[in-house]
């Protein structure tokens, strides 16, 4: 199954990224593919490094080394359309990240209009459809403030996937969530997975990345540490630190 991967053209490929803050290496010698349709899981423990991995990717944190290639082109280029990339590889943060003083419906339109240029009545057509895949066509005129956890992380989605992206991130979808929401916001995951979404996930949601995930990287120290299908990662992991960490979710 591996080798059938490798003949297909990566939407992005990370060469040797680093990401230093002063003296404190964050990031060494990262490298991984994202290919069409895959659902990347990037699992491991708090300080490892996932998130900022993510950040670089969606260059919200310059990288201080290395190449990140989307379609081939480098995206670290000096003329590189920042605005117009992050709308084709779009994240999904841990805090919803939710525009508080906009309704539901025009948090969902709002960046449509201002960087796609989409005319309102096609923004809103567009952005409609995404609520009601997320099951929040009811929550349309509600403000923030007034929607639960998982209520606001599903509008967060909607507005990502309204934005028509090749790629999402998700950076800790469900770290902010009671545990009570954190099936709904998964459930939403499934489906886009089951829809052929190219996602990258970094999660602490272990039976995702083990039921959903097509390609499941463990991180530790701010170096991939293994990698490789669910099946592999979970199922038989080659590395002491891989082990140590999933012992709790392996069955013995």
């Amino acid at each position: 199954m591996g080798a059938a991967q490798d003949t297909r053209e990566p939407l992005l490929s990370v060469s040797h990224l680093s990401k230093s803050f002063g003296s404190h290496a964050v990031l060494r010698d990262v490298s991984f593919a994202v290919h069409p349709g895959d659902v990347t899981s990037i699992i491991g423990a708090s300080g490892s490094g996932k998130s900022t991995l993510l950040r670089c990717l969606n260059l919200l944190e310059r990288p201080s080394g290395g190449q990140v290639l989307f379609h081939g082109g480098d995206v670290l280029d000096a003329d590189m359309d920042v605005p117009g990339y992050r709308t084709r590889v779009g994240m999904v943060f841990q805090n919803f990240n939710l525009f508080n003083n906009m309704t539901v419906l025009r948090n969902c339109e709002v960046g449509q209009e201002k960087v796609l240029g989409r005319k309102r009545e096609e923004a809103r057509e567009h952005a409609l459809h995404y609520l009601r895949k997320v099951g929040m066509a009811p929550y349309v005129n509600a403000y923030p403030r007034q929607l639960s956890g998982g209520q606001k992380q599903r509008a967060a989605i909607a507005r990502a996937l309204a934005m028509d992206p090749e790629v999402l991130l998700f950076d800790e979808p469900t770290s902010a969530l009671d545990p009570e929401m954190v099936g709904e916001v998964l459930s939403v995951m499934e489906d886009l997975a089951r829809d052929g979404m190219t996602m990258l996930v970094v999660t602490h949601e272990m039976a995702f990345a083990r039921d959903i995930s097509s390609h499941v990287i463990f991180m530790s120290d701010g170096v991939i540490c293994e990698e490789g299908s669910p099946e592999e990662v979970f199922g038989a992991p080659r590395e002491v630190r891989t082990r140590e960490f999933l012992a709790r979710y392996i069955r013995q």
